[in-house]
Order: structure tokens, then sequence, then C-alpha cells
């Protein structure tokens, strides 16, 4: 430690960048200014055939549309997306907090 600022390991060099929590990826200012918001839903509101089916919902983190996942058959939640520029869904799974921004085409 030096002046008390910890000093760098060698070979590495501060960047500046903040970093996200999920590792060396830069933050998703997409998230900036969410407010929490209510699911309109407990099932995709797209899918209305009885042979629909979805692997995962999403929950549109701008403003509480849920959807059925890009693994699933229809993909809503991306049309959601194309649709309405809201960039970011989460998993409306219990207990997960996987949140995916759709601009940036990757976990946020």
């Amino acid at each position: 430690m030096i002046s008390g600022r910890p000093t760098p390991r060698p070979g590495l060099r501060p960047t500046g960048r903040t970093v996200s929590q999920n590792g060396s990826a830069p933050r998703c200012a997409h998230l900036d200014g969410l407010a929490p918001v209510t699911p309109t839903s407990r099932d995709c509101r797209t899918c209305h055939a009885p042979e629909s089916r979805w692997v995962s919902l999403l929950v549109c983190m701008t403003c509480g549309w849920v959807a059925c996942s890009d693994e699933s058959p229809n993909q809503h939640a991306k049309a959601h997306y194309e649709e309405t520029d809201h960039p970011v869904a989460r998993s409306l799974a219990a207990g997960s907090s996987r949140r995916w921004c759709y601009v940036h085409q990757r976990l946020v």
C-alpha cells in the first residue's frame, strides 16, 4: 500500500471501467432508472393456443409484460422488445435473478 492506496498487482493496470456483477463485462446502462415492476400475468400473454408451450417466462423490466423466452418456440419476449424497445427482461422463475439485455445481447 502506497499513500493509503492499494498497490496494483504486477501486470495489472486499473482500467477505470465500471464492471458488472457478471465479471469483466461493462455495466449495462440500460439498468439505470428502471423502477420495480409488477408482472402483468403468470403466463405468456401472447401464447393463446393450447398447443403453445414455453420453456421459460420473462418479465419486461420497463412495463411488466410477461412473455415466453428466446428458448421457447414463439420467442414473444424478443418480439416485445422489437415492438417497444424496452431493453431489459428478467426471469419470472422464483428465486432467479437472471436479467437479459436485448440491446447488448447478454446477461446483465
